[in-house]
């Protein structure tokens, strides 16, 4: 039987978007008018075709039925939750390493103080949330023990979570605990609940909001050979086969976000799809975050013109991420991105 899936594309954005939807030519995408598309892509695992929404009742029965589901979940609204506001895309999450080796700001703020400062500037800067981790997961990184990575963010992470929306950055189910214990709003799990098998259980007890990452063999060597037969489906069909286990075991909350895990167990064609045609995601029906901040494919790009923190890479690619509707950036640089976001809104405003 042929598996089908369905992309949005073609999208409208600002004041075009609003009248497009208003003349029913277009469909908003979860119910916000200032995003909207006139065209999906339908894809199999050995073709595609683009069709016009208003073409969609030509189709046939079974594959109507299949396309008018995803659509649903494409285009109901998201309710907030963990201080994100579905309403405006894209939302930041804002990186705070504590770790003396994270890939590009490890030592640079593990330090009491200066974490306490930079936390409040990316959070004055427009962060939504401060995602705050102890362990580095780089490629080639190596695993830590749980008492080592507490010992680096507990006595931050008591002092941020009273005043600061905070995000943990963690794969260890004590560890999880422990954050959530201290109010911690969401969880970050870069294995997608893969490397300790009492994360889920943690996640059902304590109703958390979290987000699923994909991500292809563990840090020490991700990177090695990555291979998947269809980069693009076969991480859809990982989300989808882990959502009906999430929901078999009791998790039936809708506070749950997909990260394709860009530069985790992917090289440079992977990440390029993957981005490109991030739009398939939003028919799962869960919010989607993107890691895209100085990661490595910047680098492969632009070659010659690579740079250390690669704000240039990071804001072209963020401005495309929330032009295909992406609803979270995880970044480092935040105000350098709300600044490009915003002279990016005022250009299309009218």
């Amino acid at each position: 039987m042929t598996r089908y899936y369905t992309r949005v594309c073609n999208f409208y954005y600002g004041a075009e978007s609003k009248i497009l939807v208003e003349k029913n030519k277009s469909l908003p995408l979860h119910g916000i008018k200032e995003i909207s598309f006139d065209q999906i892509e339908i894809i199999t695992r050995k073709s595609k075709k683009i069709v016009f929404v208003n073409q969609i009742n030509k189709l046939s029965h079974s594959l109507k039925k299949k396309i008018n589901f995803d659509l649903k979940n494409i285009t109901s609204k998201k309710k907030n939750f963990s201080n994100f506001k579905f309403n405006i895309i894209p939302n930041l999450l804002g990186v705070l390493n504590l770790t003396p080796d994270s890939f590009s700001d490890g030592g640079k703020f593990n330090k009491k103080d200066k974490a306490i400062q930079q936390a409040t500037n990316l959070l004055s800067s427009g962060a939504n949330l401060i995602d705050i981790g102890g362990e580095s997961t780089r490629p080639g990184s190596k695993p830590i023990n749980e008492k080592l990575e507490w010992s680096r963010i507990n006595k931050i992470l008591k002092i941020l979570s009273k005043k600061i929306p905070i995000s943990l950055d963690t794969r260890k189910s004590n560890i999880m605990k422990k954050g959530i214990q201290l109010g911690v709003k969401l969880i970050n799990d870069v294995s997608g609940l893969e490397y300790d098998p009492e994360t889920a259980n943690v996640l059902k007890l304590n109703n958390t909001p979290f987000v699923l990452q994909h991500s292809q063999g563990l840090p020490e060597d991700m990177q090695n050979n990555p291979f998947y037969k269809n980069e693009l489906l076969d991480i859809y069909d990982f989300f989808e086969k882990k959502l009906n286990f999430l929901r078999s075991i009791g998790i039936n909350h809708n506070k749950i976000i997909i990260d394709p895990g860009i530069g985790f167990g992917k090289n440079l064609k992977h990440n390029m799809n993957l981005i490109k045609n991030i739009s398939i995601f939003h028919s799962l029906g869960f919010p989607i975050l993107v890691g895209n901040s100085r990661k490595r494919f910047i680098k492969d790009i632009s070659k010659n013109n690579d740079s250390k923190l690669r704000i240039g890479g990071t804001v072209a690619s963020s401005i495309f991420m929330m032009t295909q509707g992406v609803q979270i950036l995880r970044v480092h640089d935040v105000n350098e991105i709300m600044q490009g976001i915003k002279v990016y809104k005022e250009i299309i405003k009218n």
